[in-house]
């Protein structure tokens, strides 16, 4: 294996720990005393279901559960819709793109009700401002805590 690779692996467990080890706060009521940038994780007791990385944080995480996020926003929410509806497969055509989604009430209704059940999650973050072991880290938690909701697939 690389060195520097596996040096930047090896640090990574740490904030891991860190993680796990801070009081969840709610999505909507993050301290000012949070970082800026890291990742954070979104769960609902002990079901880890998300990670997710930004370098605004507290930002980010409104944008996945204000009532007026959008769905360019509110990513995993609009995830949490497809599942909810059945509408499993991305299109880049038209029909069933993700505005034309939008236009279809069961749809709409099951992206509010995600953006509520987000509302409602526990959300840990730890800092983390350098981008390439931000990336790392997101994906080892993911990996470490198989959280439902991450497949780093390709759009």
């Amino acid at each position: 294996m690389n060195p520097t690779f596996a040096s930047a692996i090896v640090q990574l467990h740490p904030s891991f720990e860190a993680l796990l080890a801070m009081e969840p706060c709610h999505p909507l009521k993050v301290p000012k005393s949070a970082p800026q940038a890291g990742i954070y994780l979104l769960s609902e007791g002990l079901q880890h279901l998300y990670v997710g990385r930004s370098n605004r944080i507290s930002k980010r995480l409104g944008n996945h559960c204000r009532v007026g996020a959008t769905y360019k926003m509110a990513a995993f929410a609009f995830r949490l819709a497809r599942l909810e509806t059945g509408h499993l497969k991305a299109s880049y055509k038209p029909i069933d793109s993700r505005a034309d989604l939008m236009k279809d009430p069961k749809f709409r209704a099951a992206f509010v009700t995600a953006k509520d059940r987000i509302r409602h999650m526990d959300v840990r973050y730890v800092s983390e401002p350098d981008p390439l072991r931000q990336a790392l880290l997101e994906v080892y938690v993911a990996i470490a805590l198989r959280t439902a909701h991450n497949d780093f697939d390709t759009h």
